[in-house]
């Protein structure tokens, strides 16, 4: 886990700033302030910020947006499985927030071959933080359902303050999209 920007290479500094300016379209849309980039060969081919509540599916994150921009663009230009296959396991996701569960075991089912985070994510996250999704004790594993599931290289704290202050920012001004509580808050004992 890198601890500072200083640590960092000046790539990954600029790829994860693009991270973040979709997470702030995120935010100016009142969604939670998460984006992400993904490269190959240091070219930005899809992005993809938080969108859930936008598009009423909570399955909208940056990272299966960037995820299906790029599948559209691979069956667009009429490669096949195969060749799409190892396009995705030359390319790299940039993320300003650790990816979630869900995410993160579609990073693996796709191939991606690495993933730089900003900030863990703590309640959900896929890539260390609750769960090991990015890695296998033996490099490739088959779901029951049949999927393969392959391991990616994973780094967490590029921009990580960044990536902060933009969740927090979110959550201090509140979540006009969240549901109403359904009982009365605690008041706080004397």
């Amino acid at each position: 886990m890198m601890s500072s920007l200083e640590e960092a290479m000046p790539d990954d500094v600029m790829f994860m700033k693009l991270a973040i300016q979709q997470a702030g379209l995120a935010l100016d849309n009142l969604e939670v302030p998460v984006g992400c980039i993904i490269v190959e060969d240091q070219t930005v081919i899809a992005s993809g910020r938080n969108r859930p509540t936008e598009m009423r599916n909570a399955t909208r994150h940056a990272e299966m947006e960037a995820i299906d921009k790029l599948l559209e663009q691979c069956q667009k230009s009429g490669l096949t499985r195969g060749e799409i296959s190892l396009k995705l396991s030359q390319c790299t996701l940039y993320v300003t927030c650790e990816p979630c569960i869900m995410c993160a075991a579609a990073l693996s089912i796709i191939g991606i071959k690495e993933v730089y985070y900003g900030c863990a994510n703590e309640k959900f996250g896929g890539c260390g933080s609750i769960m090991s999704l990015h890695k296998y004790s033996s490099g490739e594993y088959t779901s029951d359902e049949g999927s393969k599931r392959k391991e990616f290289k994973c780094t967490g704290g590029i921009m990580a303050l960044e990536a902060i202050n933009l969740l927090r920012s979110f959550y201090e001004q509140g979540n006009p999209n969240a549901p109403k509580p359904h009982r009365k808050l605690m008041q706080p004992r004397d």
